[in-house]
């Protein structure tokens, strides 16, 4: 790892809580699902070392390539189903908060396709993946896949 700080090192506790949080909410969603949600809040957030890490999860879960690239358009592209296309919108509208996205509308279709349960699980994955963007942006985190796979395995 490459940064600016060793976030692991210099608060090794509250790392590992939240390494373990960030796995205990991804594995509590469709795999393929929480990849594409991790994939575009990273688009969003412009964080290079996520955008590495979760493509290479999205492609180990099976994810097309076509489907990964065509994530910046995913209004326009018709590779994805109403509960991907919910769990978008919804991530777009969490993640651009400060633009004042339409929640209202986001949320209706969040609703209609995921139960209460998976809505909270969902909104706690874009809120975690949020995170990670931006301890990885401001501290110019860059781990490869093959290492954050190591660490998962220690949290």
């Amino acid at each position: 790892m490459t940064a600016k700080l060793d976030v692991f090192a210099a608060a090794p506790a509250l790392m590992k809580t939240w390494m373990r949080t960030s796995l205990a909410t991804v594995e509590s969603l469709d795999p393929g699902l929480a990849a594409l949600v991790e994939i575009r809040a990273s688009q969003i957030n412009g964080c290079a070392n996520c955008l590495n890490m979760h493509t290479a999860a999205a492609r180990k879960h099976g994810e097309s390539e076509q489907r990964i690239y065509l994530l910046s358009g995913w209004r326009e592209a018709p590779c994805y189903n109403e509960r991907e296309r919910a769990a978008l919108a919804w991530t777009d509208a969490l993640t651009r908060l400060s633009e004042g996205p339409d929640l209202d509308a986001a949320y209706q279709a969040l609703k209609a396709q995921f139960s209460e349960e998976e809505q909270v699980k969902l909104t706690l994955l874009i809120n975690c993946i949020n995170g990670w963007n931006r301890l990885a942006v401001g501290f110019g985190l860059w781990v490869e896949p093959e290492q954050a796979e190591a660490m998962q395995k220690v949290a």
